[in-house]
């Protein structure tokens, strides 16, 4: 488990164009969300223990801004030969499992990691909706204690989702969020 921190996005630049399958059987991208006020978009995948350990949280956070118009959704990039826990079939099972009530959908291609520029596993993006386009207001960590819920003091990502909700453009300090490197195609498992 190789620890990687995400990398500084611009603040204010436009969601990068997507269609994937989720593992609900649709097909999703950006336009499906069109009347949402706000999108977070995470890369996440099945066996990360980064995300294993925030999965829950984030769960919450999208039943707590469902009713503010904020979505989420979750996208898995990793390679399946690199880690077969990352297959689309274990994705079907990790969205039952976790009772994930937003949508998840693979990145076979990798191509959408790579527009987003994602770099590891929870890689969260929040946009907001902007006339029709969606506009980066943070990109950082979830909280300030990954590994356990009951050390956290600041809920980062909550706040700016707030922000969101109330109209408002967040002006905290984006602190990178850490985990699991993104498994791109060509790496070679390490034993």
């Amino acid at each position: 488990m190789a620890l990687e921190y995400s990398s500084k996005s611009e603040l204010g630049s436009t969601a990068p164009a997507f269609s994937l399958p989720g593992v609900d059987g649709k097909l999703y991208s950006l336009d499906h969300f069109k009347n949402a006020k706000g999108l977070l978009v995470v890369f996440m995948c099945n066996h990360c223990p980064y995300v294993i350990a925030i999965h829950e949280r984030l769960n919450q956070l999208a039943k707590d801004f469902s009713s503010k118009g904020i979505s989420v959704i979750g996208i898995s990039s990793n390679d399946p030969n690199y880690k077969e826990a990352d297959n689309f079939e274990n994705m079907k099972l990790t969205a039952k499992d976790w009772g994930l009530v937003f949508p998840y959908v693979f990145d076979e291609s990798q191509e959408v990691a790579k527009a987003f520029d994602a770099v590891c596993t929870p890689d969260p993006y929040l946009y907001e909706n902007v006339n029709g386009e969606f506009m980066l207001r943070y990109r950082g960590r979830i909280d300030d204690s990954w590994k356990d819920h009951s050390l956290v003091k600041e809920q980062s990502l909550r706040l700016a989702m707030e922000d969101i909700a109330h109209g408002k453009i967040s002006t905290r300090e984006q602190i990178p969020s850490m985990g699991c490197g993104i498994k791109w195609k060509g790496m070679t498992p390490k034993k």
